[in-house]
């Protein structure tokens, strides 16, 4: 379903845009231009959420669930190097954004996000970033289970794989929330503002 309104309190929630994983991305030609441009638009989302006075609320990852999967576990699984989690430049960030830092998929998981929205009457959450099979699609889920009104900025997300990315877009996020451009997003909170 595509964005019908923008609720009176909607939240952007910005997912894993930081160093480590956007320089990874960026640095790999298949996936540099999503990258690029999922980057610029959450950062323009950003600044629009910013200029409404709606709340901001950028992710950050510093851990992962601990298990075994038949897929394994790509990188080390020794500490993360000096900057990894650092939010990326492109993001702006300003003294009223609220940070998050997740240690699972999901930015509702073990970290109050349902309690900050909650606390600032959000009841709509539009989500961007990085993975949109990852972060991205465990993060809607969750705000879809905990009742908010979910959209998801779809051209405001990459993930390093271009099927999954697909699949999300087209199968999972219409059962999950309203999809829209960043463009259309900015267009409607203006309008209702």
């Amino acid at each position: 379903m595509t964005l019908t309104t923008i609720d009176p309190r909607p939240a952007l929630v910005v997912i894993d845009l930081q160093m480590g994983i956007v320089s990874a991305l960026a640095g790999n030609p298949p996936t540099a231009t999503a990258t690029a441009t999922a980057v610029g638009q959450a950062a323009r989302l950003a600044a629009g959420f910013r200029r409404h006075d709606l709340p901001v609320v950028l992710v950050n990852v510093t851990g992962r669930a601990s298990g075994r999967t038949d897929a394994g576990r790509s990188g080390s699984s020794g500490a993360l190097s000096p900057g990894w989690a650092d939010l990326i430049d492109e993001l702006d960030v300003r003294p009223t954004d609220h940070l998050i830092t997740k240690r699972r998929r999901s930015a509702f998981h073990d970290t109050g996000l349902d309690t900050l929205l909650r606390d600032l009457g959000v009841t709509q959450i539009v989500v961007a970033g990085i993975a949109t099979s990852a972060g991205v699609e465990s993060t809607a889920r969750s705000a879809s289970d905990y009742g908010y009104h979910v959209v998801l900025a779809t051209d405001a997300m990459s993930d390093p794989d271009p099927d999954a990315h697909r699949h999300s877009i087209e199968r999972v996020f219409p059962r999950i929330g309203e999809t829209a451009t960043a463009a259309a997003v900015i267009d409607m909170v203006e309008a209702t503002r």
